[in-house]
């Protein structure tokens, strides 16, 4: 199968994630600087989110580079991981909603840990056809920096019942972790 139709599919649901996030914020009904002051919590969920999203998009962008076969294994695969990132704009807008309370902030957790499960299946899936994605499969490596984000996350959720900013500053540490492309598959395919 060709795999120009999941990667448009994929652009276009992480696309309307993305919109569909960006619409929680409301307006002030007030033209005061201060009324954007409320808007606070909304806007750092959503930057949050956003950057998670976007490195999503990036590395999904890298790994379908990479490759040369899709299977039916990949297509559910990656159903399973855009199913995952469209639980985003509910736990970022219900985590800004209660003012990062511990239920939100601790559900916020798991759809991020449930995201990066199912980006490491979907990497899984497309190395079980090594042949036709040999590429990829010398790219990919121990992928440590993912390792060490679910450990994160992990964390990030013991800890929510002790301090959700701790939490959410963990959440943010992964973030700008991931801010760093990982170079790995773009440098495979420039050798």
């Amino acid at each position: 199968m060709n795999k120009n139709r999941l990667e448009a599919f994929s652009d276009g649901v992480i696309a309307i994630i993305i919109t569909i996030m960006v619409l929680d914020f409301k307006r002030p009904h007030t033209a005061e600087w201060s009324a954007l002051l409320s808007l606070l919590p909304t806007f750092l969920t959503y930057l949050l989110s956003f950057v998670s999203v976007a490195t999503y998009w990036n590395n999904h962008h890298h790994l379908l580079h990479a490759i040369q076969h899709v299977t039916g294994g990949v297509l559910w695969a990656n159903m399973h991981l855009l199913f995952w990132l469209s639980l985003l704009p509910f736990v970022t807008g219900w985590m800004a909603e209660t003012h990062f309370s511990e239920v939100a902030v601790a559900l916020y957790g798991v759809v991020i840990i449930g995201a990066a499960g199912a980006y490491a299946l979907l990497v899984r899936v497309l190395l079980l056809n090594r042949d036709k994605n040999a590429q990829l499969a010398d790219a990919v490596g121990s992928d440590f920096k993912g390792k060490v984000s679910v450990l994160i996350y992990v964390v990030a959720i013991a800890l929510v019942f002790v301090d959700t900013m701790i939490s959410c500053a963990l959440y943010v540490v992964v973030a700008v972790m991931w801010l760093v492309p990982d170079r790995r598959i773009e440098k495979s395919l420039h050798r």
